[in-house]
């Protein structure tokens, strides 16, 4: 009996009132699910995640949201086995959902750590230095990032019904950004599960996450300026979505993720018998079957040099013809169905459009012969086309069937190689095969501009590397042209896309208490207790200490060059660094000068310091000659909570002066503080 799947609307799971769609399972035909969001308010459901869900998130740190996102995946980890057995009925054999579903999970745990190794225990980023705006340092500049107080509205592909939500659900919420989510159909039933887990964890905020199972009816109507609309999918519903009104008029802010025409490249040095050749035919084997090719990130054109051309046609029909398509549960299996008979029969008519320009090698578009239970699935072998004259083709560069399908194609020189690549207009991913510098050198930066991520694979890195198709969690996946943006942008790019830069202005004590952050012409009082004495939570941001100065003498500078070994010509030999053009004379080591000046700040008793763990944007700005004095400003800039709550990240301003007043060093120091 099939399943009636529910969305998640309002705080609760809401059924379908009518209109129901039946989703057949991949592997047999059979029903196993039906869909509809009849029944469905979408104006209540988008004002649902703005008035209660982004108050809610917007009311957590960065470092509180990331916690919460490293709770579900521990909780999605120790619960996934339903979600292996339920998405065996997308076709997909267990070792292609490892992943859709651990890698999902895998994208969650790698934002939680970048959110809290990178982003402040804050409600806002500080994007930059701050920037001086006038000539006295009274008024200054700086940028902060802040979370739109919209939705997100993501529309997924059916491909990956796991790691396509999660991936796209992670940065928004992340940022501090509601979700809506809307999968696609045909895998609906696999994300609805995925869904069911995660809200009955009881971990997110009320409001941060809703589902829609069926149509997004008028809920694009509802869409205003401060929301984000991201898509993966077909270039077509692509445009639909972009030319949708209320996303023009209101500049709703848009990201797509579409059809690409990946590439790969095999170099002419790579000839057969080399390494490389033998690691490029199993990348485009395993590109063209892991997921039945039902990848973004599939490889769809494969390059290499005419004089191999034949030599690579015959191993890929050798390798491609033993390929074991079948029914996903079993473990003699290499390739399962395509997602359904609609999405095959779609695939079939790409095919035919590709044929007109090249022809088929191996493959049967029309269905291998299986065992009469498996008929009614969608299965079909993997084909590869080859095409003689890539230089007149269109069909092979923008044309993308999106099924176990590659086209071969034979470049005459590197440049030819390139010019071919081109002509796909962009896409998320390409590779390159190659042990040779200048190959590498001259192809990898023509390719650059039209690919959000190139991988170079040789010998030396086969065995660590993800892949043609597999950036590792939370990295960059999304690429230029015809492939869209993506999404999947990766990183904290992928956060940053859900919030505001906005420029500040205003004096550097205004700045610094609304920034938290300590800019130089702030107020820096002095405290009657030296701020290595005082424990974290009592220190504040611009305290400060000024010491009393130190003479550095000759004898100081010898000492530390022959205690050290670093006797550089410019501390040793007067003649000679007065021939240097930075300085005057002898100097003093730029290390001496830190180390004399932790003598001059450092208390020594024991106390709430616990550590010194390093020095950022450290800058000699004058030299020091002997008989000059240095003194030190140390002030506290930052402070940042710690994923202990036993101690505090302290970041100080430390900036060294000579008896001038010039400012001889600068930089931050970090260290570790105790919290009582």
């Amino acid at each position: 009996m099939s399943t009636i799947l529910n969305s998640y609307a309002l705080g609760a799971w809401i059924a379908p009132t009518g209109g129901l769609t039946d989703i057949a399972s991949a592997i047999d035909g059979r029903v196993v699910a039906r869909a509809s969001s009849a029944g469905l308010d979408f104006g209540a459901m988008v004002r649902h995640a703005r008035t209660v869900g982004g108050p809610a998130l917007r009311a957590l740190t960065f470092h509180q949201r990331a916690d919460i996102l490293r709770a579900i995946a521990a909780y999605l980890g120790e619960r996934k086995d339903g979600l292996y057995a339920l998405a065996l009925e997308t076709g997909a054999t267990r070792r292609d959902n490892l992943v859709d579903i651990d890698g999902g999970i895998g994208t969650l745990f790698a934002y939680a750590s970048r959110g809290r190794r990178e982003l402040p225990s804050e409600h806002f980023v500080l994007d930059g230095a701050p920037e001086g705006l006038s000539k006295g340092g009274t008024f200054v500049g700086a940028h902060v990032l802040t979370p739109l107080q919209g939705v997100a509205v993501h529309v997924n592909a059916f491909n990956f019904p796991c790691w396509g939500p999660l991936e796209k659900f992670a940065p928004a919420f992340l940022a501090g950004v509601p979700v809506i989510t809307k999968p696609a159909t045909a895998t609906a039933y696999v994300t609805e599960a995925l869904v069911r887990l995660i809200v009955e964890s009881g971990l997110l905020p009320e409001g941060a996450l809703q589902l829609i199972c069926g149509s997004t009816g008028d809920l694009l109507d509802h869409l205003e300026g401060q929301d984000v609309l991201a898509f993966t999918g077909s270039i077509e519903t692509s445009e639909k979505l972009r030319n949708h009104p209320a996303v023009s008029r209101n500049a709703v802010r848009f990201v797509a993720e579409r059809d690409s025409l990946n590439a790969t490249v095999l170099g002419p040095d790579a000839a057969p018998g080399t390494p490389e050749f033998d690691l490029f035919l199993k990348e485009v084997v395993r590109e063209m079957t892991a997921k039945a090719g039902q990848k973004c990130t599939a490889i769809r054109r494969v390059f290499v040099p005419r004089a191999f051309e034949t030599a690579v046609a015959d191993a890929l029909k050798a390798q491609l013809s033993a390929i074991v398509v079948g029914d996903p549960r079993r473990e003699d299996t290499r390739m399962g169905a395509l997602v359904s008979r609609a999405q095959r029969e779609s695939v079939r008519e790409k095919i035919a459009e590709i044929a007109t320009e090249a022809e088929v090698l191996c493959g049967d578009p029309a269905c291998p012969d299986l065992p009469g239970d498996l008929a009614a699935g969608a299965f079909m072998a993997p084909v590869l086309l080859r095409c003689a004259d890539p230089r007149a083709a269109v069909h092979a560069h923008t044309t993308e069937a999106f099924g176990p399908v590659a086209t071969l194609m034979a470049y005459e020189d590197l440049a030819d190689a390139a010019a071919l690549i081109a002509k796909g207009e962009g896409s998320l991913v390409a590779s390159l095969f190659t042990y040779d510098d200048a190959v590498a050198q001259s192809l990898v930066f023509a390719m650059a501009p039209f690919h959000g991520r190139l991988l170079i694979l040789d010998r030396d890195c086969a065995k660590e590397s993800t892949g043609h198709g597999s950036p590792l969690p939370g990295l960059v996946h999304g690429g230029p042209g015809r492939a869209g943006g993506g999404e999947e942008m990766g990183g904290l790019r992928g956060v940053f896309h859900y919030m505001q830069r906005t420029a500040l202005q205003g004096s550097p004590g205004r700045l610094s208490r609304l920034t938290k952050s300590w800019i130089k012409g702030a107020p820096a009082p002095g405290t009657a207790t030296h701020p290595f004495t005082r424990n974290y939570d009592l220190l504040e941001v611009g305290d400060t200490v000024e010491t009393g100065s130190r003479p550095i003498t000759l004898a100081d500078i010898e000492h530390f060059a022959h205690f050290t070994g670093d006797t550089f010509y410019a501390h040793m030999d007067e003649e000679a660094a007065k021939a240097n053009p930075f300085f005057p004379g002898r100097v003093a080591h730029g290390y001496l000068i830190l180390s004399f000046a932790a003598g001059l700040f450092v208390d020594p008793a024991p106390g709430p310091l616990l550590a010194n763990y390093g020095l950022d944007n450290l800058r000699f700005l004058k030299p020091v000659s002997p008989g000059d004095e240095i003194r030190v400003r140390l002030t506290v800039k930052q402070k940042q909570a710690a994923r202990k709550p036993e101690y505090g990240e302290v970041r100080w301003d430390a900036e060294v002066f000579n008896q001038d007043g010039d400012t001889v060093a600068r930089y931050e120091l970090l260290t570790m503080s105790a919290r009582p």
